[in-house]
């Protein structure tokens, strides 16, 4: 714990830590469930099939 952050107040933190993670993981199983593979695939398709600029190169 930092500082003087009561035991009461760290556990409410980690609560809603946890909460917020379960709602994540919750939304993106359902943006997956909705999502299709096939259309990713098309949408990636249609990206122009060139060298990156000098300046985006890793």
């Amino acid at each position: 714990m930092k500082g003087n952050t009561s035991i009461n107040q760290f556990i409410v933190n980690a609560i809603a830590e946890k909460i917020s993670a379960l709602n994540t993981e919750a939304y993106l199983q359902e943006r997956t469930d909705r999502g299709s593979r096939q259309h990713a695939l098309s949408v990636l398709d249609k990206v122009a099939d060139v060298p990156p600029e000098d300046y985006d190169r890793v």
